[in-house]
C-alpha cells in the first residue's frame, strides 16, 4: 500500500540540527536524503507556508498573501488575521475562494483521503484543507468531510506546548498511521516555533523544547519503520516551514507613513502596512494608486528596510499586485548573534491587532538568511539514504512529490516532484 506521511516541526532552523540538539533527526538523516538548499516562500510565515505546501503553489496563485493581510471588502481595505479560525471561510465569502488552487486533500480525496493533525494557529491548520475534502484535527475545532465537525469525543483537545504536541503525536501514530491508514497523513507540530517566539534562540528553555520536538519526530520515524516492515510503501517527509531570526527592534511603519504625509492617520485604511513579523505587506486603496511613486521613494530610503518589492517586482518573491497589495518589505537584518551566540538578527514591523513582539526572542517572515533556512529530509522510493542533494528544493515541491509517490496528477502546481529518476545511480557523500 502506497502512503505519504508529512511531518513539520514548525520553525526549526536547519542549522540547529545536530547530534547534541536533535539526535532523532540526525539518525533519520542517515536513512533519508537531505536537501542542502531548501527554501520557503515569502512571507516566511506559517499560514502562507501551509497554503503553499498544501497547494504546491506560490501565494500569487493560491491567494493567501500572508499571516496577516488586508482584504478589499465593499471597496475598502480591511485588516484580517489569517490565523483566525473563520478567516478562510470569510475570505471565501469576500473573494469567492478560500484558496484559489486545489490542495493535496482535494487531490487525494478519490483515493482514500487525507488526515491532518495540527497544533499551530487555526488558520494555518485549516489552510491544509479549507474546503472539507478530508479530515483536519485542531484544538480550535476538528472537521471531517464537508467541514462537518467531528464527534465531541473525537476532537483534538491539546494545548499549544510540548505536552500538547506529545499527546497529538501519540494519537496520530496510533489512530492515523496504524489504524485509519489514509494515503496522506500530515502531522504539524507547534514546537519549536512556539517557544522560539517566547524565549531567546539557544536559551536553555529553547533547547529543552527543541529536544522534545526532536523526540516526537523520532516517534513517527519508529512507527513508519514498523509499517514498512509490514509491507507498506511509505514516503516519509520530515521538515520545517521556516527558520527564525532574533528580534532587535520594532518599527511602526504606519506611523512613519503618517509622519511622511503618505497615510491619513494611524487607523486609516488608505495605506496599510500589514506586519508579517520581519516583513510587511503594504496595501494601497484603489483610489490612492497615484501615491505609489512616493511610497516607493520613501520605502527605498529607510534604513530599516532590507529589501522592497513594488508592483512590478512582486513576482520575484511569488506574490502579485492583487487586492490592493502594492509593496512587500523585508526588514533590515544582519548576521549579528544573540546573547546565546545564535547568529541572525532582524528588525520587525509592529505587530497588528495588539499582538506582542518580544525583543531578544525569535521571529520570522522576511528574506534574511536564517528565517529562510528550513530543512527537509525525505525517505522512500526515489531518494538515496544518507545523501545530501545540493540543488534547490522548495516548499512548493512537497505536494507534487507526495502526488508522484501516490501516482496522482500534479498538473497546475508551481512545484515539481523531487524524486530522482529511476535509473539514477548517482551517490553523494553526506
Amino acid at each position: 500500500m502506497r502512503r505519504v506521511v508529512i511531518v513539520t516541526l514548525d520553525g526549526l532552523r536547519g542549522d540547529m540540527i545536530s547530534e547534541q540538539t536533535t539526535p532523532s533527526l540526525v539518525s533519520f538523516a542517515r536513512q533519508a536524503e537531505r536537501f542542502a538548499d531548501y527554501r520557503t516562500v515569502f512571507p516566511s510565515c506559517t499560514r502562507v507556508v501551509s497554503a503553499s505546501l498544501a497547494t504546491g503553489c506560490y501565494p500569487a496563485r493560491h491567494g493567501l498573501q500572508g499571516n496577516t493581510v488586508a482584504l478589499l471588502e465593499d471597496g475598502k481595505l480591511a485588516l484580517r488575521d489569517a490565523g483566525d479560525p473563520e478567516f478562510l471561510q470569510h475570505k471565501r465569502r469576500v473573494t469567492g475562494t478560500s484558496l484559489a488552487m486545489p490542495t493535496l486533500a482535494q487531490r487525494v480525496k478519490a483515493v482514500g483521503g487525507a488526515i491532518v493533525f495540527s497544533n499551530v494557529s487555526p488558520g494555518a491548520a485549516y489552510a491544509q484543507d479549507p474546503d472539507g475534502h478530508g479530515h483536519v484535527y485542531h484544538r480550535a475545532g476538528s472537521f471531517g468531510f464537508g467541514r462537518v465537525p467531528v464527534a465531541a469525543e473525537d476532537h483534538l483537545a491539546v494545548s499549544l506546548d510540548v505536552e500538547g504536541d506529545r499527546r497529538m503525536t501519540e494519537r496520530f501514530i496510533d489512530e492515523v498511521l496504524l489504524l485509519r491508514r489514509p494515503p496522506l497523513a500530515v502531522l504539524w507540530l507547534g514546537e519549536p516555533d512556539h517557544i522560539q517566539h517566547e524565549a531567546p534562540l539557544g536559551s536553555p528553555e529553547h533547547l529543552a523544547v527543541l529536544a522534545a520536538a526532536d523526540a516526537h519526530a523520532g516517534l513517527v520515524t519508529s512507527a513508519v519503520k514498523q509499517l514498512r516492515a509490514a509491507g507498506d510503501d511509505i514516503l516519509l517527509l520530515i521538515g520545517s516551514d521556516h527558520g527564525h531570526q532574533t528580534v532587535t527592534g520594532v518599527i511602526d511603519i504606519d506611523a512613519e507613513f503618517v509622519v511622511a504625509g503618505l497615510k491619513e492617520n494611524a487607523s486609516s485604511n488608505d495605506v496599510m502596512a500589514v506586519s508579517n513579523g520581519t516583513s510587511a505587506l503594504v496595501y494601497v486603496d484603489p483610489d490612492r494608486t497615484h501615491a505609489l511613486p512616493a511610497l516607493r521613494t520613501f520605502l527605498t530610503s529607510r534604513d530599516w528596510v532590507g529589501a522592497v518589492f513594488g508592483p512590478d517586482e512582486l513576482v520575484q518573491i511569488g506574490q502579485k499586485p492583487e487586492g490592493g497589495l502594492a509593496f512587500a518589505v523585508s526588514m533590515a537584518a544582519s548576521e549579528a548573534a544573540n546573547v546565546f551566540g545564535v547568529p541572525g538578527s532582524s528588525l520587525v514591523a509592529t505587530p497588528a491587532m495588539g499582538k506582542p513582539d518580544r525583543l531578544g526572542c525569535g521571529q520570522h517572515g522576511g528574506l534574511a538568511r536564517y528565517e529562510q533556512m528550513p530543512f527537509l529530509m525525505v525517505s522512500g522510493p526515489g531518494f538515496q539514504p544518507g545523501a545530501v542533494r545540493q540543488g534547490v528544493a522548495r516548499i512548493i515541491d512537497i505536494a507534487p512529490t507526495a502526488l508522484a509517490h501516490l501516482g496522482l496528477d500534479a498538473t497546475g502546481m508551481d512545484g515539481a516532484p523531487l524524486q530522482r529518476p529511476v535509473a539514477s545511480t548517482q551517490t553523494e557523500e553526506t
